[in-house]
């Protein structure tokens, strides 16, 4: 494993903190995934894309990460969209849960080590309910069992919101049946036309907040070294979390927490609710994953950051211009002259990969990463002409390596082409000794077989002096011809 050491900002204490595994070598981390009854919007790509630097990193730096993403399969926006639209909650959570891995899967996300469902975790959950019931956090109401909030003293310690303020003002949910107006629900009671579980206090379903503390209890244990999810998920859903969580245990329920800024649209948050968002499909069908990753590399995770189509424009541009300089190395390393790499490039890869993960590991400091990258392609391209093949390709090599933390500069040039092709876009990116070598390549095939159908035809009218001549002439070229039964066969010597 790397001994380089590893900084976030944590939300609980506001500070930037070195990560220290709860066990030496291994990352617990729970992200809140998706509830899954409308669309995957490009606001979501987000969280989950800034979460896949930080997996990947750790993954780089040698960590064994257990990574545990949840989804949100049963919640009263599920059942109500199930009933404007005349079908059942199940058939609208797997519609839209299809749609969302199919979105993971092209954007290049790390696919969690298990994924859970809430409905599967019904049992942990009320297992969970009963332990807050038995040590005088939670009570009986007719409407639902409360989590009752005076009782945990810490309430608020994330989201920095106190309790009399909350009681004044914010988003509290009211019932009738409630100790006091901040208490929330760890189980609602059936409603008619709603699906329902048996439990010790009657048939219902879990609040939305208590199917994570009992996915991360079952999954990962009492305490966890990161969890995240986006920052409007602060309060009240992680305080919940962890005032429920810790009132079980008795322990600290994460080391760090790990928040994603908001992606804006007119300095407005992207939300459902307020009917601005954009399906990340929709944007899918313009740009690629790479250059959706590129523009949210540009802004450090813990910020804000305003969309819009020119971002992913020049997210492109640039993109394309650290792929012109990776593309231009790995042809020309097939040309170029053959040695060893220099003291001097050895030491310029040691300082850009240095620089590159430093700044990753610095609060996932992405912006800063680009530049190094870009910093990179400028001195590769200043000094391609006196590069040797070996140092081309070790050039080529470690864009390829550090860009595998970002989750960009990992297609090659046809695959590139071919992602520009099918969106209708100019190709722009390609080396400028590109289509000569293609072209040349392509002409040398058919003179080569040209020449070994003339020879062909020269030893069938016997002339074997200009025949052996031919042969002997190519293979000096590094061109070796052999003469099988079937016919004159080719192939290029290696040197």
């Amino acid at each position: 494993m790397s001994k380089v050491k590893v900084y976030l900002t944590d939300t609980l204490t506001g500070e930037k903190v070195e990560l220290k595994p709860v066990e030496p070598g291994k990352v617990k981390i729970y992200f809140c995934g998706p509830t899954v009854y409308d669309h995957c919007h490009i606001g979501h790509a987000k969280a989950y894309i800034q979460c896949d630097f930080l997996i990947r990193l750790l993954k780089y730096l040698g960590y064994e990460v257990k990574y545990i993403r949840n989804v949100t399969d049963i919640d009263d926006k599920i059942i109500k969209r199930a009933q404007r639209e005349g079908k059942t909650p199940f058939e609208i959570a797997y519609k839209f849960y299809r749609e969302f891995a199919d979105v993971e899967r092209e954007l290049k996300l790390i696919p969690p080590d298990v994924e859970p469902f809430a409905t599967a975790h019904i049992p942990d959950m009320i297992q969970l309910i009963q332990t807050l019931i038995d040590k005088g956090y939670a009570y009986v109401g007719k409407t639902a069992v409360w989590f009752h909030v005076p009782k945990f003293k810490d309430y608020g310690k994330l989201s920095k919101i106190k309790l009399k303020d909350l009681v004044a003002g914010a988003r509290i949910e009211p019932a009738p049946d409630k100790k006091h107006p901040a208490d929330f629900a760890l189980w609602k009671f059936q409603k008619p036309g709603e699906p329902a579980w048996p439990s010790p206090w009657g048939p219902g379903r879990p609040g939305w907040h208590i199917e994570c503390s009992a996915m991360v209890l079952k999954h990962l244990g009492e305490t966890i070294d990161i969890h995240g999810g986006g920052a409007d998920l602060i309060f009240p859903h992680h305080e919940n979390e962890i005032a429920q969580s810790e009132a079980a245990t008795g322990k600290p329920f994460a080391n760090i927490w790990f928040h994603v800024g908001l992606l804006q649209i007119k300095k407005e948050k992207m939300s459902k609710s307020l009917g601005n968002i954009i399906p990340v499909k929709e944007v899918l069908k313009r740009y690629d994953a790479e250059t959706i990753r590129y523009a949210y590399a540009t802004t450090h995770f813990r910020k804000p950051l305003e969309f819009s189509w020119d971002l992913l424009d020049q997210a492109e541009k640039s993109l394309n211009g650290l792929y012109s300089v990776l593309f231009e190395l790995e042809i020309n390393a097939s040309k170029a002259k053959h040695g060893e790499i220099r003291k001097e490039i050895k030491e310029a890869l040691e300082f850009f990969k240095n620089e590159f993960i430093n700044a990753m590991a610095d609060d996932l400091n992405t912006p800063k990463a680009l530049s190094v990258l870009h910093e990179m392609a400028n001195y590769a391209r200043k000094n391609m002409n006196n590069f040797n093949a070996k140092e081309m390709r070790e050039f080529a090599k470690l864009f390829r390596e550090l860009g595998w933390i970002l989750g960009i500069l990992q297609q090659s040039l046809e695959e590139r082409i071919q992602e520009f092709k099918r969106r209708g876009k100019i190709v722009d990116f390609v080396p400028s000794g590109y289509i000569q070598h293609e072209i040349a390549g392509k002409f040398t095939e058919r003179l080569i077989k040209l020449i070994v159908d003339v020879r062909s035809e020269l030893r069938k009218r016997k002339m074997y002096d200009i025949a052996d001549k031919i042969r002997d002439e190519l293979r000096n070229m590094g061109i070796v011809l052999e003469d099988m039964k079937e016919g004159t066969r080719w192939k290029i010597m290696r040197i």
